[in-house]
């Protein structure tokens, strides 16, 4: 049984605003040491799937530092492990335009494998599956498609690609986001093809614009092939917005969360930052945490999750917060539901997530209503700040673009020298 993945990884991501403004989303940091994208290619190996590419666009930077030659997924093989497919330029070539059309400009790849079936995988959902189970029903069934599914709430149903099977779990309808769903058996977006039928399908129905496979070949494929619903009762979640990252990231401080990290059955496998073991100083404190290597807490820190480097300076406190890697929160401030962004500082006596105030961002009011603030990378908080609820802090922001050092709810502050396309072409340096 030969086959091939193809992880979708070229994604923007607005609905994480300022966290994908300088990276692409599968690059996201999660639970502490981890990356969207180490969920999908885990999972590939632990299912004994070594032949792996990856479909970058959006700001491949930092994805493509990550994943390296593979080696931390033992991608690295001489023949098969992990490719990097960007967009190009030439014949038939430009940028993806869909998730289907990303697919058919690599058409040359997939036959250089000449794989039996493709698994077709986005980079950036949480969850640990086994894959192989899922092509076993695929070839039982003798399908042409094979989607993974799962029951989902019926009032967030409409959020989702609905299927409708049968009996036999073949699907009979599909409908992208309905206004009132009929099934709440949601697409996880996870396609499992018989490679020929797919080659077919990309040839015939990918020479137009904006090509999605839930658009354009999944509803094609249901009037005309087998296409059958691969239901998985396991863990998994879309972050795809600023809550959702949030929720999921705290959820793991539980003590028995759903998402279980520490099973040896199952590795997540990610590229490790080399930095020291966490430090803890005389009165620093984790409860109910996460926190990663390198870290330095001589503070207390409460339901949060830790990348690496995060130093938590004496009188500090943290509750309910994500703090991605190298950011300083420094003597005597307070964060409180906060998502802070690499290599950020905190000021003295500050307090980032201050009172009971809800008012919703001006900028983003869908993204940031109920509490969170969202601090951006490598900004600099003055000290003795108070900031709201529901802020959004953008990147490269500093001390001298806070004019006020009392920010009410529902604040923007960007900075005022570095517009976020200097700050993205700085990184890139």
């Amino acid at each position: 049984m030969k086959t091939l993945a193809l992880v979708l990884a070229g994604g923007r991501g607005t609905r994480l605003d300022i966290l994908s403004e300088h990276r692409a989303k599968p690059s996201v940091p999660f639970a502490g040491k981890f990356r969207l994208i180490d969920f999908a290619l885990s999972n590939c190996v632990n299912s004994g799937i070594y032949n792996v590419g990856v479909l970058t666009q959006y700001l491949p930077l930092s994805l493509n530092d990550h994943i390296g030659i593979g080696k931390p997924w033992d991608l690295d093989r001489r023949i098969g492990g992990v490719t990097i497919l960007q967009p190009y330029t030439g014949k038939q070539g430009g940028w993806y335009k869909g998730t289907a059309h990303a697919v058919y400009q690599n058409l040359s790849y997939i036959k250089s494998h000449n794989p039996k079936y493709v698994i077709v995988l986005s980079g950036d959902h949480v969850y640990k599956m086994n894959y192989d189970e899922m092509i076993t029903q695929h070839i039982e069934k003798g399908a042409d498609l094979t989607i993974a599914t799962q029951r989902v709430a019926w009032e967030d149903a409409h959020q989702f690609g609905i299927l409708e099977p049968n009996d036999n779990m073949q699907i009979v309808d599909f409908i992208e986001k309905p206004e009132e769903p009929k099934s709440n058996l949601a697409s996880m977006g996870i396609y499992v093809f018989t490679a020929d039928v797919l080659i077919e399908k990309l040839k015939a129905f990918c020479n137009q614009e904006n090509s999605d496979f839930g658009h354009h070949i999944i509803p094609e494929m249901i009037d005309n092939n087998n296409v059958f619903a691969y239901e998985y009762g396991g863990y998994w979640r879309d972050v795809g917005t600023l809550k959702a990252l949030w929720e999921a990231n705290l959820a793991l401080t539980e003590p028995l969360p759903e998402l279980n990290l520490y099973d040896s059955n199952w590795n997540l496998h990610t590229r490790s930052e080399e930095k020291p073991p966490v430090k803890f100083g005389a009165k620093g404190q984790a409860i109910k945490s996460l926190v990663s290597n390198g870290c330095i807490i001589n503070g207390v820190v409460e339901n949060s999750v830790l990348s690496p480097g995060v130093v938590i300076e004496e009188g500090a406190v943290v509750r309910d917060s994500v703090i991605l890697n190298n950011t300083v929160v420094k003597k005597s401030s307070i964060v409180c539901k906060c998502i802070i962004d690499k290599d950020t500082v905190i000021g003295v006596n500050s307090h980032v997530g201050f009172g009971s105030d809800m008012t919703p961002n001006d900028e983003k009011p869908d993204l940031l209503e109920n509490g969170l603030n969202v601090i951006g990378k490598g900004v600099r908080i003055p000290d003795n700040t108070q900031i709201g609820r529901n802020c959004r802090i953008l990147p490269a922001v500093v001390e001298e673009d806070f004019t006020d050092k009392n920010i009410p709810s529902g604040s923007t502050i960007r900075s005022a020298t570095v517009s976020p396309e200097e700050y993205i072409m700085d990184l890139a340096r």
